[in-house]
């Protein structure tokens, strides 16, 4: 029995580049339909994210091909929250359920591999970037960096994995269960389990309009990834505690060492280090506990993730 297949994909200000994306995927869709890979029902699901141009009338009028619908958002909530909407709206409707960016940096043949996982038994396949070569130096030694940190920091994550994956219905509707507002899904999903793979692909380069992850937006959310799903940085200041205190022992006994064998000198250059040293650390410390204290803050709220205006497979 064929599965109906629904592509979500989040979109923010994506007026240059959905007709480009919506024209590969209406040819991708109507390929794997005629290979019978997928159900004729299957359908794309544009997210639109609060976008302040043309995005969601483009999205209108797509949906006058089956195969296009979406979603409207009531206003701008990020990536994330947008791309929960769209499949948690979408779990309604299909089998599977694909993730994806607007901008096909994401190489959408690769969605045959992860049908061909799927039809392996795997609940959840991740789509994996085979190498960073088009990278720049900088953002290919700090995303290695970031990766390598979070795994240091008990974080489960699939290295090179960005949101490309396939889900099934069944592994969808185990992630609903997950209540936090702060969300980073690249951690989260992991945490669902069930049988899962890996599918590799050579990331494109943008075809249209700009990224919407700057070097700004791409530093809060590695912060939000790592303060999400690891205490171990507040671990991290208790040990560092214990560690100058233990250090301030050995000095406290050394100045009395000095002072007791007549030895003793002004050390203004140590004292002014030290001050400058401690007061570094305890600014640090602060700020880490209170990135904690802010999502504890946030948490509590138990705001909604997100409000749909509109559903196009309502009719709305």
């Amino acid at each position: 029995m064929l599965e109906k297949l629904y592509i979500v994909i989040p979109c923010y200000n994506e007026e240059e580049m959905l007709p480009i994306t919506a024209k590969a995927l209406l040819e991708k869709m109507q390929t794997l339909i005629d290979e019978q890979k997928i159900h004729p029902d299957s359908k794309v699901m544009f997210v639109d994210d609060g976008s302040k141009d043309k995005t969601w009338e483009i999205i209108t009028k797509l949906h006058s091909i089956p195969y296009f619908t979406g979603v409207k958002l009531s206003r701008n909530k990020g990536h994330q929250n947008a791309l929960l909407a769209g499949m948690y709206t979408a779990v309604e409707y299909a089998d599977i359920i694909v993730s994806m960016d607007a901008d096909l940096q994401d190489d959408i043949n690769a969605i045959d591999g992860f049908l061909e996982k799927r039809a392996e038994g795997c609940e959840i396949v991740y789509g994996v970037r085979s190498s960073r070569k088009k990278d720049t130096k900088f953002k290919r030694g700090t995303a290695q960096g970031y990766y390598k940190l979070l795994s240091k920091m008990g974080v489960e994550i699939t290295y090179n994995h960005a949101d490309y994956r396939l889900m099934s219905k069944r592994a969808v509707e185990a992630l609903q269960q997950f209540k936090e507002v702060n969300l980073f899904l690249r951690g989260l999903v992991p945490m669902v389990g069930f049988k899962t793979a890996i599918v590799e692909y050579e990331r494109n380069e943008r075809q249209a309009g700009e990224s919407k992850y700057p070097l700004k937006k791409m530093i809060g959310f590695a912060i939000e990834g790592i303060t999400s799903l690891s205490v171990k940085p507040i671990r991290f200041i208790t040990f560092l505690g214990f560690f100058i205190f233990f250090i301030s022992i050995i000095m406290l006994i050394k100045v009395l060492v000095t002072w007791a064998i007549g030895n003793a000198v002004a050390g203004w250059s140590t004292i002014v280090i030290s001050i400058w040293a401690i007061g570094g650390l305890q600014l640090l410390s602060i700020g880490i506990i209170g990135e904690y204290i802010g999502k504890i803050y946030l948490e509590t709220k138990a705001r909604p993730k997100f409000i749909i205006e509109k559903n196009l497979e309502q009719g709305e």
